[in-house]
């Protein structure tokens, strides 16, 4: 091809606009897949009855599969049998688990791949400095190797305080407890002072009605135990966790009239746990996977969705 043609014809406006829509298209595809057709259908279901936990369990027995799970942080954790490497780096997972998928997987392994097959060795025998360096240059978005390394730290002065997270989380538990806010509460304040500071987004604090949606989302792969969430943290009751609320699980909850709140905050989410407690009352977040998959992967259509 002549190189003043080829010139003239990449920069024909035609052409971008062709290239572009094409790009385009695998995104505009499961826009449409979501807002077109498997939200709509919840809407029709919730007009027709109210939700009946048999319509979740056939969702549940069908898509509730660790096949479904790539892409996801989540799929880390499968790869350490020891609760105390598995809580460390499912803490490290979920701080980073906002943006684009495959762009979370590639930083999720560039912080738990240096630290070798135990988490826990990593961060109970490396000093500040061995931290700090390891994660040198890390980005994610908005999150930092400071950030990062402050957070790891953090844990690991829960660690040697309490033994484990799971029992640091225990402990800040009420006798009493509707749900794990309160421990949720003390927990993410002590592991923000250990850190030596406020952590910002890696570690927002509920008190300031952040919906917490990357915590809760660690308490559900941490507490529940089935063929998805690994589980390990057994003294907490999966009664009381609370729906880790991101945008599909919102309309989702609004679809279902368990809220019609407009903003994704905790009181949100609370509602939202709420709607589904009265379904499922000893496992609130058990549809949390297989409700949200379909804005995830693009081959969990609305086949299986009991309308």
């Amino acid at each position: 091809m002549n190189l003043d043609f080829g010139a003239e014809f990449l920069g024909n406006r035609f052409f971008i606009v062709v290239v572009f829509a094409l790009c385009a298209m695998p995104y505009a595809l499961c826009c449409f897949f979501l807002v077109d057709v498997f939200y709509p259908m919840l809407y029709a279901l919730c007009s027709m009855q109210r939700i009946q936990r048999h319509q979740l369990e056939a969702l549940y027995r069908k898509y509730n599969r660790r096949e479904y799970v790539h892409p996801d942080p989540l799929e880390f954790l499968y790869r350490y049998p020891d609760l105390r490497d598995r809580e460390i780096a499912g803490m490290a997972a979920a701080a980073l688990a906002y943006g684009r998928v495959q762009q979370i997987i590639k930083s999720v392994a560039a912080v738990l791949v240096p630290m070798g097959a135990s988490p826990f060795r990593f961060v109970m025998e490396s000093g500040d400095a061995g931290i700090h360096s390891v994660l040198n240059g890390f980005v994610h978005r908005f999150a930092t190797g400071e950030g990062m390394a402050r957070l790891l730290i953090g844990i690991r002065g829960m660690v040697e305080q309490y033994g484990t997270l799971k029992d640091a989380f225990r402990m800040q538990m009420p006798p009493e407890h509707g749900n794990i806010l309160p421990a949720l509460k003390g927990f993410c304040r002590q592991v923000t002072g250990a850190s030596g500071g406020d952590l910002g987004h890696l570690l927002p604090l509920p008190e300031r009605g952040s919906a917490c949606k990357r915590m809760n989302l660690f308490l559900r792969w941490m507490v529940r135990n089935d063929d998805v969430d690994p589980g390990g943290w057994d003294d907490i009751p999966a009664s009381a966790l609370i729906i880790p609320l991101d945008i599909h699980m919102h309309r989702v909850g609004q679809a279902l009239g368990f809220t019609k709140r407009k903003q994704a905050d905790m009181q949100t989410a609370l509602e939202i746990t709420e709607g589904f407690r009265q379904v499922a009352p000893e496992d609130p977040v058990r549809y949390d996977f297989v409700l949200t998959r379909p804005g995830i992967r693009g081959d969990m259509g609305g086949k299986g969705f009991p309308v």
